[in-house]
């Protein structure tokens, strides 16, 4: 089957958040990850509602989930396109995949820190 880009504006825009949409699904079925934190982004927006959080912690705490889940998205198509090419063990695509699986562990670092920013006072 052949792929024929779509030039028009508004059918091509569609389109793309048609396989962005089939991709976040996709995301969120089959990997244990961000199956994890997309539960744990779940109960932070119940945890909000009930402490009644303010406007800017509302903001950042949905841009830090967004930067853990957008990270974690990046690494795992990396993961997959590693595994593609070179499916069997190989030092280099290790490598590789350490590093992003290390830039997914700085999101989460910093999107506990927010959390426990938000939250850690609401208890105190």
């Amino acid at each position: 089957m052949e792929f024929q880009k779509d030039n028009s504006f508004f059918t091509g825009r569609l389109k793309s958040v048609g396989f962005a949409v089939k991709g976040a699904i996709k995301l969120i079925t089959t990997e244990h990850s961000v199956m994890v934190q997309s539960t744990i982004g779940v109960l932070s927006i119940i945890a909000g509602f009930y402490f009644h959080i303010d406007r800017y912690e509302w903001m950042l705490q949905i841009l830090a989930f967004g930067l853990v889940l957008g990270v974690e998205s990046l690494n795992t198509a990396v993961e997959k396109i590693a595994d593609f090419i070179h499916p069997e063990f190989h030092e280099k695509i290790g490598f590789i995949k350490d590093i992003a699986a290390g830039a997914v562990m700085f999101a989460a670092t910093a999107a506990i820190a927010v959390l426990l920013l938000i939250y850690v006072p609401k208890f105190l």
